[in-house]
């Protein structure tokens, strides 16, 4: 029996391209003569349609949308993810359509409601599982969740499991799939067929990953992560496919190429523009937008204040020399003396503080918006996740923009994600990456002085926010009593500010973003 693993990167709403991209691939298979196509969960649709699920005319186009490849459908069978609509209820579906003719339509059991997913505010579960038969084998049908949980909604005695997934990536998520794989192919003696879209959706990055895992346990087939592809694989014969998959900076560093490019692409902005600082974080930012992008697309922007070092232009002018993309050096200086004449009697010869340090930021920001509007470039802003946790950037300054690439990206991360790449190519300087980090807003800055280690700070933060302990807890763990209560009166105190942040790509298990749900106004310490 021949298969095709139809991993597709479809684009939420755009249903008549989904639409004609899964037709092509009907054909595409039919040509080589394959029994069984499976598309990804909500492969009409996109995923997560969100409230568009909400119009009813958005439904009715995507059923019309299936109306159209059924008909496409003489000649083999195909598997694919809808919405279904029955006595004003919806549901995550998946249509099983032989020879033509729909067969069967299977709604899904398991709908999760935790992290980046709230599929029980729109669909409504479904209540049995759905056996169908194809050149005598008895398959199971699955959507994403179904087969996460145990004693599923499958029938016994089956040949195959067909399991269709949007499943979004984060980092070693791959390893965890095909570790709950193997294990439900050995507890249900049977062969898994596990299809997963791919590309950037918003914050979401869909890595593919698509496989094949025998009753054995075995992988036997795999597309590869970050990049359509249409697999086609003889279920009778022994592959035993020795897939590597990237390693774990890799991993995300082609989860970040892949989301700027979608989101850039999908949203139809033409280039992107990068302040470049001669620090780290816009350094791999602009490192990440070409390989996304390419080196044509992405313009570079240097806009030196008073406290700009020379070092820092000199490594940020190699940077966008040796990555071939578009210089401006645009001072603020000028700018600034304006801003502080106009504000003096405002501030009535008050000290400096942090009111000068972020009109040196907005004037930048400013200065990127006015590029952005003039040529329809989207800002790529250079924040961190340590950044972004503590409240360490500027709003309406560093944080003005379209699109944040490093928005999850932990600090001592960023390190390893340059390192990284440079092994692949050096293109980030080595003194950017030796450099003690400084926002240079003021004379003989470094980020230390306003932050704990970065290693202590990473760390107490991905155990507040991504693991949910308690300062308690965290402070058992062995970390400084002082730096614990810091860090998570930084964060506690910084909602307002990331509820005005860009969206950016998830690579972590948990985000500042849609599985993030804090409120600004909130007395609980």
């Amino acid at each position: 029996m021949k298969l095709a693993l139809a991993q597709i990167n479809p684009t939420v709403g755009a249903l008549m391209a989904n639409t004609a991209k899964i037709i092509a691939l009907i054909e595409e298979a039919r040509q080589a003569q394959v029994d069984l196509i499976v598309f990804p969960e909500l492969a009409i649709t996109g995923y997560p349609p969100e409230d568009l699920l909400l119009k009813p005319q958005f439904i009715d186009d995507n059923l019309a949308c299936l109306k159209k490849i059924v008909a496409k459908c003489s000649g083999l069978a195909v598997y694919l993810g809808f919405v279904d609509q029955d006595k004003g209820k919806l549901f995550n579906a998946g249509a099983f359509v032989d020879q033509g003719k729909i067969k069967g339509v299977y709604h899904k059991v398991n709908l999760p409601n935790y992290s980046v997913f709230d599929e029980k505010r729109y669909f409504s579960p479904g209540t049995k599982p759905l056996t169908v038969t194809v050149k005598g084998k008895k398959i199971g049908l699955g959507i994403c969740e179904d087969i996460w949980v145990e004693s599923g909604p499958y029938a016994k005695g089956l040949d195959l499991i067909l399991n269709i997934n949007a499943s979004p990536f984060h980092f070693g998520k791959i390893r965890e799939r095909q570790t709950l794989l193997s294990k439900r192919a050995k507890e249900l003696k049977t062969t898994i067929v596990y299809v997963n879209m791919v590309g950037g959706q918003d914050e979401l990055v869909f890595d593919g990953g698509s496989m094949v895992i025998d009753q054995s346990g075995r992988l036997q087939a795999a597309c590869d992560q970050y990049r359509e592809e249409l697999l086609i694989f003889d279920l009778d014969q022994d592959w035993q496919d020795k897939h590597a998959w990237a390693g774990p900076e890799a991993e995300i560093y082609y989860a970040l190429v892949l989301g700027v490019k979608d989101y850039l692409q999908k949203n139809a902005f033409p280039d992107a523009v990068i302040g470049l600082s001669g620090g780290i974080d816009s350094a791999l930012t602009l490192a990440i937008a070409v390989d996304a992008l390419g080196q044509k697309k992405v313009h570079a922007v240097f806009m030196p204040s008073a406290y700009s070092s020379l070092q820092s232009r000199t490594d940020a002018l190699k940077l966008a020399t040796d990555l071939g993309v578009d210089w401006l050096e645009i001072p603020i200086n000028k700018v600034m003396d304006q801003y502080l004449g106009e504000l003096a009697p405002a501030f009535k010869h008050k000290p400096a503080n942090i009111a000068e340090e972020n009109l040196q930021a907005r004037i930048r920001g400013n200065y990127l918006m006015a590029l952005s509007n003039k040529h329809g470039w989207l800002v790529l802003t250079t924040g961190n996740k340590s950044e972004m946790s503590t409240g360490y950037c500027t709003m309406y300054g560093d944080m003005a923009g379209g699109f944040a690439v490093l928005k999850d990206v932990p600090k001592t991360l960023v390190y390893k994600l340059a390192r990284w790449r440079n092994q692949h190519g050096g293109v980030i300087p080595q003194p950017i990456i030796d450099r003690p980090p400084s926002a240079e807003l003021k004379p003989n800055q470094l980020d230390q002085d306003t932050l704990p280690p970065y290693d202590q700070l990473d760390a107490v933060m991905k155990a507040y926010v991504e693991e949910n302990r308690s300062p308690q807890e965290i402070i058992a763990a062995g970390f400084p009593i002082s730096t614990v209560n810091n860090v998570i009166k930084m964060i506690d105190q910084t909602e307002y500010k990331r509820r005005q942040s860009p969206p950016g790509p998830r690579i972590t298990p948990r985000a500042f973003g849609k599985d993030w749900r804090l409120p600004i106004t909130n007395g609980y310490k």
